[in-house]
């Protein structure tokens, strides 16, 4: 029973981090022993190995999603522009 609670405790620990791991914001380092405890946890430990991989993966998709750019308003002018022009043709 030791052995588990313990367990429970550094996965409770390393859950608190692997956000600032994965990050590596200079405003929320880790300190050197932090990131090689918890690179030896997620090492042993397949419950927050798959956390880390849902936070990268989580990462990678909003990035992905956040890159694009918006539409450009000279082109929404030129299309009703363009729309007026053949509505104007069609009831003249």
């Amino acid at each position: 029973m030791t052995g588990t609670l313990q367990q429970m405790l550094t996965c409770l620990w390393s859950a608190r981090r692997i956000q600032r791991y994965l990050d590596a914001d200079p405003a929320a380092r880790l300190t050197p022993g932090e990131i090689s405890r918890l690179e030896g946890h997620l090492a042993t430990c397949e419950k927050c190995t798959r956390v880390a991989a849902e936070h990268r993966a989580l990462h990678r998709a909003l990035s992905l999603w956040s890159g694009g750019t918006g539409v450009d308003p000279r082109s929404v002018d030129r299309v009703r522009d363009f729309l007026a022009a053949i509505h104007d043709k069609d009831t003249a």
